[in-house]
């Protein structure tokens, strides 16, 4: 049995009381035709959600990362309102393998503010896979940390003789800290072979309040510009998405098509010097799996555009008064096919084969603005960025006897990266040395990486099952980490900034791909049954070779600021720590309902074998726990999460400690057979807090009048009532 460890009402009624929430099931039920065995062995350490796992998240955030707190060794980099980057044991953004649909998804951005996941909206979310560290080869390559795939909402298709199916449903939502509204709406028309559905949905949102006066009053000022009070600066976002769908079926194939529409007009970023001013994408994808005699296949070819610009937006703008700005654009092209097969050998063996290639492109310029140092030319940060990867795997799964399986996989990586020549803004001494060094150099550079991946599952009785895992995995360079190449300026160097700490950062063309061992170990414990209580425990350990850190720039400018500017440089890491998840029934069917409890206790460290530094953004000690009520049509929890302090951070960074804190939400939903209200109380005693992975608040561009410093971490959100309507029909 996979957990559902997100603090939810649905999730909790689904792993305790089977069949509770049938009507939530019919929303938009999955008809598949691809094999299961498509999908590899599930890691103990893996989790999955579902639709109806889902259901009361999508009420609480527009984030569709957001959706994935709770789970297992999961935390959260902070970022715009929709653009949060997810974390595993200790590692994010690149380093994490993200799927959506299917897609490879690369950010294309200075500041990776489009990342994978701000994609898809929530709403539109059908099922999400989490593999914590040890992913299989046939999942995914080119990351170290773990893999997320995020899928849509199945295609489905009216049973024979049933004639046109017709279905839908729509949502609205509202949030009170900053003033959020959203709406959704699914629809589909099927017939027995053909199936059209339709999926939109808009959110909006205001700056969030933090629980109380994080800055004191700055001068007299107009308009919005100085923040008083608990507002949390640059946090407001819109973002409207759509898609279409198409898919037919025969027997036992399946053959889906699916456009997809994204327009990001605005979206604030507290811990980020820039804003997004609009993001626009248009995805198609195409994907095919079939069932044969002899196993399975699945093909898939793919294609995303991405048209990304920042700016600074109001609460910024202000800080520069009459400056004329700093438009900054990127566009980004991502093409891509998978072909994947499960061969059946014998009643034993599964041998999956597969290859893999992705070709991206990527141009980063800013046009001149004014008539001082941003002018007279177009600044070009990369020009023509090219990253091609090539891949082919092989795994081999074993069902020994009913108690031991095991899995081994190779996947061989080929990468190939070169960008085209640079200018700066002008000619003066800021620009054209640096500028003319990187031309002349031969940036072209060709990785040829290998991961090997080994899993062992032993399962004496039906109580208990033990795991053993070992992975080698390899991530060469993003673009950004090779080909920056700006020096001279702080303001360049603030601009290339994708970790949110407000310091300023350079490539360096020779850096080496991270090669990550883990050896991880997982143990689970349950009733007979798995219904009445459970428990898993499962400790790692992983050391990384070349590990890309931050590094002191001696050819920087220097700064005063507080912050630093750097580079980066091959390192070696290591990072260890346990996940630990239980669930139990503490009473069903009794006068007042049926009762659960869950929790969910995370632990990483992280740490620089080559300095002796801690690793950046390690998210500190964390639990979580709940309870939950079932009666009726009604289902009813209590959460608190608890954070221990951060006080081991990254020197080099200057990465700023938070305290400790304890978040008390509320949740309830009321189902009937076509219609869902959820509500939710969040930090329902409206704790202040620093949200430990939050980043350097910069939400208002510089300092002003009395307050807090300059690049305080950002405040946690306050007390939040949050509803949810949805209607099918």
């Amino acid at each position: 049995m996979i957990l559902k460890l997100k603090m939810s009402a649905a999730a909790v009624a689904l792993a305790f009381t089977p069949g509770a929430f049938a009507a939530e099931t019919e929303t938009m039920p999955e008809v598949e035709v691809k094999a299961e065995k498509l999908q590899s062995l599930p890691a103990l350490t893996n989790s999955s959600l579902d639709q109806s796992s889902l259901l009361l998240q999508r009420a609480n955030t527009s984030d569709t990362a957001r959706l994935l707190d709770g789970q297992p060794g999961v935390s959260f980099y902070g970022a715009g309102g929709v653009s949060s980057l997810p974390v595993i044991h200790g590692m994010a953004d690149d380093r994490v393998r993200v799927k959506v649909d299917g897609m490879d998804l690369i950010s294309a951005c200075a500041n990776h503010m489009n990342p994978p996941l701000s994609y898809i909206d929530p709403s539109s979310v059908g099922n999400i896979k989490v593999y914590a560290g040890i992913a299989p080869v046939s999942v995914g390559g080119d990351s170290i940390g773990g893999t997320i795939q995020v899928n849509s909402q199945a295609p489905e298709f009216a049973r024979e003789g049933q004639g046109t199916l017709i279905k839908g449903q729509a949502g609205v939502l509202y949030r009170s800290n900053g003033n959020a509204r959203g709406a959704n709406l699914t629809t589909m028309i099927a017939s027995e072979s053909l199936s059209m559905m339709y999926s939109g949905s808009t959110v909006k949102s205001d700056n969030y309040t933090a629980a109380q006066n994080f800055k004191a009053a700055g001068p007299a000022a107009t308009g919005r510009g100085w923040l008083a009070g608990n507002e949390v600066g640059s946090s407001f976002y819109r973002s409207d998405n759509q898609a279409i769908g198409i898919a037919m079926r025969r027997d036992n194939h399946l053959l889906e098509l699916k456009l997809g529409l994204q327009e990001i007009p605005y979206q604030g970023f507290p811990n980020q010097r820039m804003d997004m001013t609009g993001n626009n994408s248009k995805q198609a994808n195409l994907h095919y799996t079939g069932q044969y005699l002899w196993g399975a296949l699945e093909g898939r070819v793919y294609n995303e555009d991405t048209h990304h610009r920042m700016n600074f937006l109001e609460d910024k703008q202000f800080i520069y008064g009459t400056a004329p700005g700093m438009p900054m654009e990127t566009k980004g092209k991502n093409t891509g096919a998978l072909v994947k097969a499960d061969v059946d050998l014998s009643e034993r063996d599964i041998l999956r084969l597969g290859s893999e290639y992705q070709r991206y492109r990527l141009s980063d310029w800013w046009s001149a603005s004014g008539t001082g140092g941003m002018s007279p030319n177009t600044f070009w940060n990369i020009n023509n960025g090219q990253r091609d990867r090539f891949d082919v795997f092989a795994e081999w799964e074993a069902r020994w006897n009913p108690q031991l399986t095991s899995q081994f996989g190779v996947r061989s990586e080929t990468v190939k990266m070169n960008t085209g020549a640079v200018q700066g803004y002008n000619t003066t001494a800021t620009y054209l040395a640096t500028s003319t060094a990187f031309n002349a150099l031969d940036r072209q550079r060709t990785d040829n990486n290998i991961d090997v991946t080994a899993l062992a599952r032993y399962t004496p009785d039906t109580s208990q099952t033990f795991e053993a895992d070992y992975a080698a995995k390899t991530r060469s360079p993003n673009l950004y980490e090779r080909y920056t190449w700006s020096t001279k300026s702080t303001m360049v160097l603030n601009m290339n900034n994708w970790f949110g700490d407000g310091n300023g950062y350079v490539g360096n063309p020779d850096l080496k791909p991270e090669i990550a061992h883990t050896l991880s170990v997982a143990g689970s414990w349950h009733d007979d049954m798995q219904q009445a209580w459970e428990m898993k425990i499962s400790p790692y350990y992983t050391r990384v070779e070349n590990y890309i850190d931050a590094v002191a720039c001696p050819t920087c400018a220097v700064r005063t600021d507080g912050f630093v500017n750097l580079s980066l440089a091959n390192q070696t890491a290591r990072l260890y720590g346990a996940d630990v998840s239980g669930r139990k029934l503490l009473a069903r069917n009794s006068e007042y309902g049926s009762f659960s409890a869950m929790g969910v206790l995370n632990y990483v460290n992280g740490k620089n074998l080559t300095t002796g530094d801690n690793l950046y953004n390690i998210m500190p000690l964390n639990l979580k726990l709940a309870v939950e009520q079932h009666i009726g049509n009604w289902t009813n929890s209590i959460e608190t999460q608890l954070v221990s302090a951060k006080t081991k951070v990254e020197a080099v960074r200057k990465e700023m400690r938070t305290g400790g804190y304890g978040l008390l939400n509320l949740y309830s939903s009321y189902e009937w057979k076509q219609a869902r209200l959820d509500i939710g109380l969040e930090n329902a005693l409206n704790k202040f807090y620093a949200y430990p992975l939050g980043g350097a608040y910069v939400g208002q561009g510089a300092t002003m009048g009395t307050g807090v410093a300059y690049g305080a971490v950002v405040p946690g959100m306050g007390r939040s009532f949050n509803t949810s309507l949805t209607v099918k029909f």
